[in-house]
Order: structure tokens, then sequence, then C-alpha cells
């Protein structure tokens, strides 16, 4: 069965930027999706239910703010590196949940970012990167998670799992 990919979701304002970045500088024949910020790259499709599970209870919460920061040089292409200490300690909660099921890339993950050019020279992409290096910090939030299976290449949509309103004293929806 495919693997499962998770997702944070951005705000409006900075998806369409990003989109927008992505559209414009990542190669058209290998670009199958918009921008995004890859929490797990890929959980075991067998257990679509539990994973489900989880992402539903881990958006029991306010959504967790994040800084759109600098771009840094991926070698062969561009991301904007996400800071976002709370999606962070979330994504750790969820390690644990998944525990056996994580791949050495997902075990080992620690700093979040979202790819706007890749698969291109190194020289195109150092030139980007200077191109964008004066953007400000933007903040964001994060508005849900997405659960997608990974199709070789395009991602199919499973679900989206947005976060809850807290305000005052009032409880997340379940």
């Amino acid at each position: 069965m495919d693997p499962l990919v998770v997702t944070a979701v951005l705000d409006e304002p900075a998806q369409s930027r990003l989109d927008a970045l992505r559209r414009r500088h990542f190669p058209p024949e290998r670009n199958h999706l918009d921008a995004h910020v890859t929490l797990f790259h890929a959980l075991p499709g067998e257990h679509e239910a539990e994973v489900a599970a989880a992402l539903t209870a881990a958006v029991r919460r306010a959504p967790p703010e994040a800084v759109v920061g600098a771009p840094r040089l991926l070698g062969r292409g561009v991301a904007f590196r996400v800071d976002a200490p709370e999606l962070l300690a979330l994504r750790a909660d969820l390690a644990r949940t998944f525990g056996a099921w994580l791949t050495p890339q997902d075990r080992g993950k620690r700093e979040l970012h979202v790819t706007v050019q890749n698969k291109v020279p190194p020289d195109r992409a150092r030139d980007l990167r200077a191109a964008l290096a004066g953007e400000a910090p933007a903040p964001t939030a994060v508005v849900a998670l997405g659960l997608w299976r990974y199709r070789g290449g395009p991602w199919e949509p499973v679900a989206t799992f947005p976060f809850a309103e807290v305000t005052g004293n009032r409880a997340p929806a379940p």
C-alpha cells in the first residue's frame, strides 16, 4: 500500500505567496504539488485509520504560530525555513505515537521548511537564494494538518484536519 505523508497547512496569505514562488522556480515537469511543510514523509499506508485518529486528536488545540523565515540553499534548490516551536512539539508528540513506523528520515527530522525550488543546477539555486535573501520573515499560522497518499510523484489528498479555535474558556471542538 502506498505510504502516507503528513503536512502542516499554512494560512492563505503565506500559502499563496509560497505557491507562487514554487510555480515560478520549481521545474514544471517535477512540480506535482503546491508548496508544503512536510512533517512525516512515509508512514505506512495500511495504518491510515490510526494515523487519521492521531491527527484528529492532535488538532484539538489552537493553531500553532509560525514564521516563514530566511531562505536557505539546499544545494540544487532553495527552501524557506519555517520557525514553529509549537508545531515541532506537536510533531514530536506524533512521532512518539507513530514510533515504530518512522523511517530514518522521519526519525531524524528536527527542522521545518518549504521548498520553492529543487533539482536545478547549483548556480541557479544560489542565484535564487541571493534574490530572496532580503525578504522579511513572514508570520503565519498553521491552520490544519494534511494527510496525503504518496503516488510516486503526485500526492493524493486523503483528509485535512483543521485546528480548533480556542476562545476564552471554551474547549476545542471534538
